[in-house]
């Protein structure tokens, strides 16, 4: 029997979606459940199971397409048996991919122990560069594109390369255009002596990750603090809708997280009820699957707060954007050690810059500054995390 193949239900925040790669050739067998296609939405990348076993007998959506909800992609013959259907396909006949993907794609093939990513490749096809001849700076020795633009310098050649803005990465930029525009955001920095959390953790994280399965970092103490700040100034915590102010009577705290195809923002819901444990393997988890690209988008749906470390890739300071309709987000750093006085006393400490932007339409700069302070001597003294002070 044939049967139609449709774009499923997106969600209500989620209007259309973008096909990537089909996954199977027209005449080849899919079992029930394996991944037809994938869709890239505005937030995160979904797969499209098949929903019985059969061949692919017509593709009606190409990649590339812009699809809704319910509409018609492809046809699927349950009739057809494995043995009746097309062989799968060598690697030399790669599935059909996206218009920006296929270049790279093909000489991925052709060059197939040379391991590389899809810029280097999608470069190195377009300039007819042989990715053998490339010597790979990434880790692993892995092909990254600088180094095929550095194997072309010879050649006194000035490339450039257009690529289209992954769905994903168009929204971001519209939500950072749509908050600069409607918030009225304002950052206030504070520093934070990272000593006692650093002592804290060299002294426990062995113990620590044998019996919680994961390893122990600093995300956790900043969701820890920033909670039991806005527990004393709620405002931070709330936002604006129209003419009112909501407050949230819980702390659903975003997590700003890198992925292969941007920047996304996976929510740990009820944060305050969730131990230092429950928080590190919930990071490490979104961390995996945003690699992955297995977010699912109900978990980058809302968020009252939003805590997000520009310290990992060495930014000494920075004045984040809020995360709309959220109303602040706090900042992180790179950890230095500076010379700071003590008691009279000029010592060293590994010191951390934070920033606190918020909007100014809703909080006032005492309710800020005082925030980041209850962050900063939560941090300071961080048995206070542990004691509820």
């Amino acid at each position: 029997m044939k049967i139609e193949i449709k774009v499923p239900q997106l969600p209500e925040s989620v209007s259309e979606a973008v096909l990537l790669n089909w996954h199977k050739k027209v005449g080849e067998f899919i079992k029930r459940e394996e991944n037809l296609i994938d869709l890239e939405t505005d937030k995160v990348v979904l797969e499209l199971p098949a929903p019985e076993d059969g061949a692919l007998v017509e593709i009606v959506g190409k990649p590339g397409d812009t699809v809704t909800s319910g509409q018609l992609i492809a046809y699927l013959d349950t009739s057809v048996k494995p043995e009746a259907a097309a062989p799968a396909a060598k690697a030399a006949e790669p599935v059909a991919q996206a218009p920006t993907q296929q270049a790279a794609a093909n000489v991925a093939s052709s060059t197939e122990k040379v391991a590389a990513m899809p810029a280097a490749a999608k470069v190195a096809a377009d300039n007819g560069v042989d990715l053998k001849n490339v010597a790979g700076s990434g880790r692993g020795g892995r092909v990254l594109k600088e180094d095929v633009l550095g194997a072309m310098s010879g050649k006194g050649s000035r490339i450039e390369e257009r690529v289209p803005m992954s769905r994903l990465r168009k929204r971001v930029a519209e939500r950072l255009l749509e908050s600069q525009h409607t918030n009225a955001i304002l950052t206030t920095f504070n520093e934070v002596n990272m000593k006692p959390v650093m002592d804290l953790r060299a002294k426990y994280k062995d113990h620590f990750e044998k019996k919680h399965g994961v390893k122990l970092g600093f995300m956790s103490f900043f969701v820890k603090a920033a909670i039991a700040a806005m527990k004393q100034y709620p405002i931070v915590n709330a936002s604006v809708d129209g003419e009112d102010i909501v407050y949230h009577g819980y702390f659903d705290i975003g997590i700003a997280v890198g992925s292969p195809r941007g920047l996304v923002v996976p929510i740990l819901r009820n944060a305050e009820n969730m131990s230092i444990a429950d928080i590190e393997k919930q990071i490490a988890d979104f961390g995996k699957r945003a690699k992955d690209g297995k977010l699912d988008i109900e978990e980058l749906t809302g968020g009252t707060f939003s805590v997000t470390n520009g310290g990992t890739f060495g930014s000494m300071m920075s004045t984040p954007i809020i995360n709309p309709p959220q109303s602040a987000i706090l900042g992180m750093h790179a950890t230095k050690e500076r010379a700071v006085v003590e008691n009279g006393q000029v010592v060293v400490r590994p010191m951390m810059y934070l920033a606190l932007s918020y909007d100014h339409r809703i909080i006032d700069g005492r309710e800020a500054v005082l925030t980041l302070v209850a962050i900063k001597d939560a941090l300071e003294d961080p048995a206070r995390l542990l004691l509820d002070l």
